[in-house]
């Protein structure tokens, strides 16, 4: 069984206009289209939610052993060289 809950809500005069006009144009009442809306909007709430990113570890690495500038420099490190 589906209940329906009757509220009053304050909506702008411009945006329950453009909503009278989407309403009109979709053939569907005003209320679908809010429903539509507000479910859309939990939604995408909760999936931004689930798609942030953990932070990756860090760690100090120490003096860097070698200048990544200097080519020649890099070059002797990676051929053991240096």
């Amino acid at each position: 069984m589906v209940f329906h809950m009757k509220t009053t809500l304050n909506i702008d005069d411009t945006v329950m206009a453009r909503l009278r006009q989407e309403a009109a144009r979709q053939r569907k009442t005003m209320s679908e289209l809010v429903e539509a809306a507000l479910r859309l909007l939990f939604h995408s709430a909760q999936q931004s939610k689930k798609k942030r990113l953990r932070r990756l570890p860090t760690w100090r690495g120490g003096k860097p052993r070698v200048d990544i500038a200097d080519r020649n420099a890099l070059y002797d490190f990676m051929e053991g060289r240096r």
